[in-house]
């Protein structure tokens, strides 16, 4: 097992405990997110991205704020699954995480994130950029 599948089944089992578990699932898709994220103190992020669901694609819009130690930019491309949807805008909404990172050129990144509608995204990806943050952040995923 790969270390970002470890990291990601532990992000899971700490979801799970939490009660967001998907064993009231609806139903899931696949979801690709590109963020842009840069910031000093205070951060933003903005970006896109696609839901596939029951075989169509819906465009995704993101944008979010972090508060806390942000400095750098960086480009993170997400790969993942969301689950506990019943349609495509349930995926909409604003998703909120704590967290902490360095990236210096490239990196791994994994996040399990869950929004007020009960969907529960599971994402993977690579940073690039220079970005080093502990910070608060909240992302809003819109349907275009």
């Amino acid at each position: 097992m790969s270390s970002s599948s470890l990291f990601r089944a532990a992000l899971l089992a700490l979801a799970v405990c939490f009660g967001l578990s998907s064993s009231a699932s609806a139903d899931s898709g696949t979801v690709t997110l590109t963020i842009y994220k840069g910031g000093w103190i205070i951060g933003a992020s903005a970006g896109g991205g696609t839901l596939t669901f029951h075989g169509r694609r819906y465009p995704l819009s993101v944008g979010g704020l972090d508060y806390g130690l942000v400095f750098g930019g960086s480009k993170t491309v997400l790969h993942g699954q969301v689950s506990r949807i019943s349609r495509p805008s349930d995926v909409a909404g604003v998703y909120g995480a704590a967290g902490a990172g360095l990236a210096i050129g490239g990196g791994a990144r994994a996040i399990v994130l869950s929004n007020q509608k009960g969907a529960v995204l599971e994402l993977s990806g690579r940073q690039v950029g220079l970005m080093a943050n502990a910070d608060l952040s909240g992302l809003a995923i819109s349907m275009k």
